[in-house]
């Protein structure tokens, strides 16, 4: 694994020759060794239409190449960080929520609506969450940001998982998303919170939800 978490809101990641990490703009604290942070325009392994997908989405937050050799401490806002382990299947997590993450993970972009139908479409526009999930797939390590910390809720056949949108942090699996109202359209004017809609997570996997609905 190549992060270690030093304490709630810290992890501590190993650089090495000829492999590279991905990170948030800012989010480095200290580093030890020679390490060196560039400016990545291509998304990391998803290419240019990963990056045009962000930008859509209004999550064009450019991400940093770390290479090297030596150790880096990550942090961002004082955010509580929670990582998570990848062994070949795929995290959906939204962009903005993404620490760093190692480079033999490959990124892309899903647009919520392909799975949430029109409802899906909702989602960003009364929650104030986007449109498009970023995906990271293959083996590696990822450290998240989150309100509060994270919880980590299994999703079986037999018991869907219902979350506040606006609690949701990332989930993997074999899951379906389905976005739906829990009250009907008057009451649901001036609510952008789980009071008025409901993400249902179904299948086999786990989704992991924040301790505070604050929006990052």
């Amino acid at each position: 694994m190549a992060f270690r978490e030093i304490n709630a809101k810290m992890v501590e990641a190993t650089v090495v020759p000829g492999q590279r990490l991905f990170s948030q703009r800012g989010a480095m604290l200290a580093y030890r060794g020679e390490v060196s942070f560039t400016p990545n325009v291509q998304g990391g392994q998803g290419g240019v239409m990963s990056m045009i997908g962000r930008r859509v989405a209004g999550e064009a937050t450019p991400l940093m190449t770390v290479e090297g050799s030596g150790t880096v401490l990550f942090g961002h806002g004082g955010h509580h960080v929670h990582v998570i382990e990848l062994s070949g299947d795929t995290l959906y997590v939204e962009a903005d929520r993404l620490l760093a993450f190692e480079g033999t993970l490959r990124q892309g972009t899903m647009f919520l609506g392909s799975q949430g139908g029109v409802m899906g479409l909702v989602r960003g526009q009364v929650t104030g969450q986007g449109l498009f999930t970023t995906t990271l797939q293959g083996h590696g390590s990822v450290a998240v940001m989150a309100h509060g910390g994270v919880f980590e809720v299994p999703i079986t056949p037999q018991r869907p998982v219902h979350v506040d949108p606006q609690a949701y942090v990332a989930h993997h699996g074999d899951v379906r998303n389905r976005l739906s109202a829990a009250l009907g359209w008057r009451e649901m004017v001036g609510r952008g919170s789980g009071e008025a809609f409901q993400l249902e997570l179904s299948g086999s996997g786990a989704v992991f939800v924040q301790a505070s609905e604050e929006k990052l």
